[in-house]
C-alpha cells in the first residue's frame, strides 16, 4: 500500500468573481522572484493602482526549467520534499510536486531541483556532475503512488545522457571487468554493458521541454551546453565521446527504448538523433532511452496542467513575463506560449520583465501588445534585481492605468 500524500491543497489565488477578470500567468524573474511572487507583487500593484475591483486571478507558469515546481505548487498540486543526491554527489534536499487526477496520480519533477546548477556546493564539475537526484526524485514519487510523471529539464549541471538517472531507478551500467560505473558524463567512455533488467518501471513519463538539440554532434548537449557548465574545449571532447558510448551501447541493449531491431540492425542515431534527446545535458536523451518518456513542449503541457485555458476564458486581460524578454523569449518560452493560449481567447496580453531588448513590431507578431520593464522605472540593474518586487507593483500601477482603469 502506497503512502498518501496529503489531501490538502490550494488552489491558484482568486479575488472575486471570474466576470471580466485579470489573469497574471507570468514565469519568475531569475535571480530575483519565483513565478508565484511575480504573480504576487503584479496584484498588489494593480490593487495600489486603484484596480481593486477586478478580478484577479494569480496563475504562475513555467515552461519545464527551474521553478517548475514552485508554479504548479501554486496551482493546487502538493509539494513533497525529500532528500536525493545533488550533482556533485553530496545530498539536498529537493522537492517535487503531485496531484491526483482522474486515472492517475501525476508528480511534476523538475531536474534543477536535484541535478541543477544552483544545487552545486562550489565550483561547476562538468566530467563528474551526476543526475542521480532526479532519478532519486523519481524513484521517490513512484513508490509513493505517481503513475505519471511530468519530468521539466532546465538548469541541469550534469552531461551524463541521463546516466545517474538511470542508474537510480535501477538500471546498472558496467565497465568490461563488470564493475558498476562511477557518476558522471567522462566515465561514459569506459561503458561496456548496460544491463536494464532491474528498471523501475509501471509509471508513464512525459518530458515537458521546449529545447530540440540532438544528443550528439555540433548541435549536441555537450557542444552547445557543456561550456555552460563549465566544461572547458577538452571537456567537451570527452563529454562528447561518453555521451556518444552510452548511445552505441543503449542501442545494442534490448529492453530498452531504440533498442536493436530484432533482425540486429541499428537505425541511424535512433533515438539519440531525436530532437529533444540533448535537454539538460542528455538527460532527455535517458528519459526517451530508459524511461519510454514521450516529449511535448514544455509551455504548452505545463498551460493545461495548470488549466489556463479555463481559468482565461471571459477575461479582459492577461498579464504575463520573465526576467528577460529577449530573442529566446520569442522562440517558444512561457510568456510566448501564454499569448498564443490567450489569443486563442481572443484575449489581449501585456508582459512584464526586467529588461527587454525586442522591439514593439517583434511582441506584436507574438500576441504580446505591450511589454513593461524594471528598467524603465530603475535604470539601474543591481537595483532592479534588489527591489524587483516594489518595482514591479509601479508596473503593475502603469498597466492598470492604461489598460484597466481608463476603458
Amino acid at each position: 500500500m502506497s503512502e498518501a500524500f496529503p489531501d490538502t491543497i490550494e488552489g491558484p489565488q482568486v479575488s472575486h468573481t471570474m466576470t471580466g477578470h485579470v489573469v497574471i500567468a507570468p514565469d519568475k524573474f531569475r535571480g530575483s522572484l519565483t513565478s508565484p511572487e511575480v504573480a504576487a507583487h503584479v496584484a498588489a500593484g494593480l490593487r495600489l493602482a486603484g484596480a481593486g475591483d477586478v478580478p484577479v486571478v494569480e496563475l504562475p507558469v513555467a515552461d519545464g526549467g527551474d521553478g517548475t515546481v514552485d508554479a504548479v505548487v501554486a496551482s493546487g498540486f502538493t509539494r513533497i520534499e525529500t532528500r536525493v543526491t545533488g550533482p556533485a554527489g553530496d545530498p539536498v534536499t529537493a522537492s517535487y510536486a503531485v496531484r491526483d487526477e482522474p486515472g492517475a496520480r501525476v508528480a511534476v519533477i523538475e531536474l534543477a531541483e536535484a541535478s541543477g546548477l544552483r544545487r552545486l556546493p562550489g565550483e561547476p564539475v562538468p566530467l563528474t556532475a551526476t543526475s542521480r537526484g532526479t532519478g532519486e526524485l523519481i524513484a521517490h514519487a513512484v513508490r509513493h503512488g505517481a503513475t505519471r510523471i511530468v519530468l521539466g529539464l532546465g538548469g541541469s549541471a550534469c552531461t551524463d545522457g541521463g546516466a545517474g538517472m538511470a542508474q537510480a531507478l535501477g538500471a546498472r551500467l558496467l565497465d568490461a571487468a563488470g564493475n558498476d560505473l562511477p557518476a558522471g558524463g567522462a566515465a561514459l567512455r569506459d561503458l561496456h554493458t548496460i544491463d536494464a533488467s532491474g528498471l523501475l518501471r509501471g509509471f508513464e513519463v512525459i518530458v515537458a521541454s521546449d529545447v530540440d538539440n540532438p544528443l550528439l554532434g555540433p548541435y549536441g548537449a555537450a557542444a552547445v551546453y557543456g561550456p555552460q557548465k563549465g566544461a572547458s574545449p577538452q571537456d567537451v571532447a570527452v563529454l562528447e565521446a561518453g555521451l556518444a558510448r552510452l548511445a552505441a551501447v543503449a542501442a545494442h541493449t534490448h529492453g530498452l527504448a531504440g533498442a536493436a531491431e530484432h533482425d540486429g540492425v541499428v537505425r541511424a542515431m535512433g533515438v539519440a538523433g531525436r530532437p529533444g534527446a540533448g535537454a539538460a545535458g542528455g538527460v532527455g536523451f535517458g528519459a526517451l532511452t530508459f524511461l519510454g518518456a514521450e516529449i511535448r513542449p514544455g509551455i504548452g503541457y505545463l498551460l493545461d496542467l495548470v488549466d489556463f485555458d479555463r481559468h482565461v476564458e471571459g477575461a479582459r486581460l492577461v498579464i504575463t513575463g520573465e526576467g528577460s524578454i529577449d530573442e529566446q523569449t520569442l522562440r517558444g518560452k512561457a510568456p510566448v506560449g501564454v499569448a498564443a493560449a490567450a489569443a486563442k481567447h481572443g484575449v489581449p496580453v501585456v508582459a512584464v520583465c526586467g529588461r527587454r531588448t525586442v522591439g514593439d513590431d517583434e511582441l506584436r507578431a507574438a500576441c504580446i501588445e505591450a511589454a513593461y520593464a524594471l528598467t524603465d522605472v530603475e535604470p539601474d540593474v543591481r537595483r532592479c534585481m534588489a527591489e524587483a518586487g516594489p518595482l514591479l507593483e509601479r508596473l503593475a500601477a502603469r498597466i492598470a492605468a492604461v489598460h484597466l482603469v481608463n476603458e
